[in-house]
């Protein structure tokens, strides 16, 4: 039964793969002036990764192939920047909606705030879907996508909900791939024919990072930390040496133990 079931799911996926390729995608032109002072508004020296991941997926968004491609790096790394630029090039070169899509409320809040600031001097639309938006406000950016008015939506699987409808998507952007389920991918499959699609993963799941290294999907590799970047701290709290002591106001004192 497992065999027939992993039998099954990998025709689906040479299917939905061939379906991409005989189909093609949308060739944008090269990097016009917007998009070379967008560019240049960069605050940071980028990484020479970061570069190399960048030439990379120009050059595969000016093929009339669909882009499919996964950009690989760890927390920190500037995957966010490189994302953002295809992002970009999709809107003023190629005149394409984007979806932004991420597996939480909160990064979704992170990116739409980073987004906004590093395109806040570009005429680029921004619109945010997710639990923290209130009815009408969803329903509003939802119209607005509908019309044209939205060229970038970020969210969570709000964005793959049926009643979202862009008017000319071109780019689908996944941050953290592992952390989605398998509906929402199926729904997925729906939309990335004819699309391009990139896919940003620290740690990406066994199915992605096999059909990359045998060349299905492609990938970029950002091994290089930008400069100045500081190491990450975990920090584990530990409950067993948790105190209580009654005072004589009957409040409660909690003394905690930490272990590093």
């Amino acid at each position: 039964m497992a065999q027939k079931a992993i039998v099954g799911y990998a025709d689906q996926l040479l299917r939905m793969q061939a379906e991409r390729t005989v189909q093609g995608g949308f060739a944008y032109p090269a990097d016009s002036e917007i998009m070379v002072a967008f560019e240049e508004d960069f605050s940071f020296i980028e990484t020479e990764d970061q570069i190399n991941a960048i030439t990379a997926i120009k050059q595969d968004m000016q093929l009339e192939i669909a882009m499919d491609r996964l950009i690989c790096g760890d927390v920190g790394y500037g995957k966010t920047e490189v994302a953002m630029r295809a992002a970009f090039k999709a809107v003023c070169d190629g005149h394409k909606q984007v979806a932004v899509l991420v597996p939480t409320t909160i990064l979704a809040m992170q990116h739409y705030e980073t987004f906004c600031q590093r395109m806040a001097n570009f005429p680029v639309q921004i619109g945010l879907a997710c639990r923290f938006c209130s009815s009408s406000q969803i329903k509003k950016t939802l119209q607005s996508l509908q019309e044209g008015a939205i060229d970038i939506l970020i969210g969570t699987q709000r964005v793959i909900s049926q009643d979202v409808r862009f008017k000319n998507l071109g780019l689908i952007i996944i941050d953290e791939e592992q952390r989605f389920g398998v509906r929402a991918k199926e729904r997925l499959k729906t939309t990335k024919i004819g699309v391009d699609c990139l896919t940003l993963s620290a740690t990406p799941i066994p199915r992605t990072l096999y059909l990359s290294l045998i060349g299905i999907k492609k990938i970029s590799m950002i091994n290089t930390p930008p400069q100045d970047r500081l190491p990450i701290k975990s920090i584990i709290q530990s409950a067993s040496s948790l105190v209580l002591e009654n005072s004589s106001s009957k409040a409660l004192r909690v003394r905690k133990g930490f272990s590093y």
